[in-house]
């Protein structure tokens, strides 16, 4: 879809409001100011090193690390894992962000090998990794998963697999891009929720709404091998501190928003039984993202999003082809904007989108 057309419109509906550079640069100063920020040097200060321990901390971590990005931050991890097991092969959905967007690093560089566990459409269960003969070094589970829609596993089943793996001396990796907004379903903590994963890595953009960047979490000597791997990657950057300002200036107060999106999304989730041509995966909230399925072709659904874009000013978001030739799909987080809109603006926009199809 076309950018220039998105930044058109008056009324977006997934995600959180943007900011311009100005704008939040403007922030970022006034929060230094405020709080005497100094810069880091090649990830050595007071800010960065206290907002590492505060991560780690709150998900029940040794220690943290911040690192450039996810995609640098998990491969590294699980590659770690593997040297020091002697053992390439790593377990994971196969709707894991390193097997469908990193372009086949992880193979192309040699770092293991990859078993897929479970079916592609549901989060998999302890049956799904028994299912394997092989002996494995590593599991990824992503909380929640993104390419279902944000589903999660039940409280029971994340439960047996922890206990399996650490029964079985596998480690447990946790892919938490989008962690924060697992808690309001689980009605636990995040150091609940952690504990029993070996390692976990965490977005600073998505939920957080930061500049960019993500944390690895472990204990001391984990986190201490991966800081000298995230060196060797090319990772150690002069100043981390525009990426760390910007996700721990809003963070407190991003986290503390969570329960209040997860309850918008079961709002929106009522609304949607008003109109029955449109249906939603997962078919209840599990966190505060959802899959809005529509009864047209991938390329009618692009169609209609323009026609929408430019005619009304609204974005419904990114069409995504479907299983099926003639349904489509639109990823919905529910962050600001839609938290932010009457429920009869929403309900006026769910009428337009019925009425084209």
């Amino acid at each position: 879809m076309n950018k220039d057309l998105r930044n058109q419109c008056h009324t977006k509906l997934p995600g959180n409001q943007d900011e311009s550079p100005a704008e939040h640069f403007k922030k970022m100063a006034q929060w230094c100011e405020q709080h005497n920020i100094k810069h880091d040097t090649y990830g050595d200060g007071e800010l960065i090193k206290s907002f590492e321990q505060k991560v780690a901390e709150l998900l029940g971590f040794e220690a943290g690390i911040f690192v450039i990005s996810g995609t640098m931050a998990q491969v590294t991890a699980l590659e770690l894992v593997c040297r020091q097991k002697r053992n390439p092969i790593v377990a994971m959905h196969e709707s894991s962000h390193i097997t469908r967007f990193e372009r086949q690093g992880y193979q192309l560089q040699n770092r293991f090998n990859i078993l897929p566990v479970g079916n592609m459409f549901r989060p998999w269960a302890l049956k799904d990794l028994q299912a394997w003969p092989d002996e494995i070094s590593a599991v990824l589970y992503e909380l929640p998963m993104r390419e279902l829609g944000g589903q999660l596993p039940t409280w029971d089943e994340l439960r047996d697999i922890k206990q399996y793996c650490q029964l079985h001396n596998i480690h447990l990796h946790m892919d938490g891009a989008r962690l924060w907004e697992s808690a309001a379903f689980y009605q636990k903590s995040y150091q609940e929720i952690s504990h029993g994963f070996n390692s976990a890595y965490v977005s600073l953009y998505k939920g957080v709404n930061g500049l960019g960047g993500s944390m690895l979490l472990g204990d001391k000597a984990f986190i201490e091998l991966a800081d000298m791997w995230m060196k060797r990657q090319g990772g150690n950057v002069y100043h981390r501190t525009p990426y760390v300002v910007s996700a721990a200036m809003q963070f407190d107060e991003r986290i503390a928003l969570m329960p209040a999106l997860f309850e918008r999304t079961k709002e929106i989730y009522s609304l949607l039984t008003e109109f029955p041509q449109l249906a939603v995966n997962p078919t209840q909230p599990h966190c505060n993202m959802l899959h809005l399925i529509l009864p047209l072709s991938y390329e009618r659904t692009v169609k209609l999003c323009e026609e929408l874009a430019s005619e009304k000013g609204i974005w419904l978001g990114n069409p995504q082809i479907a299983q099926h030739p003639g349904q489509s799909v639109i990823e919905w987080y529910i962050g600001d904007n839609l938290l932010n809109m009457a429920d009869d603006q929403l309900r006026d926009i769910f009428q337009l989108i019925v009425d084209r199809i």
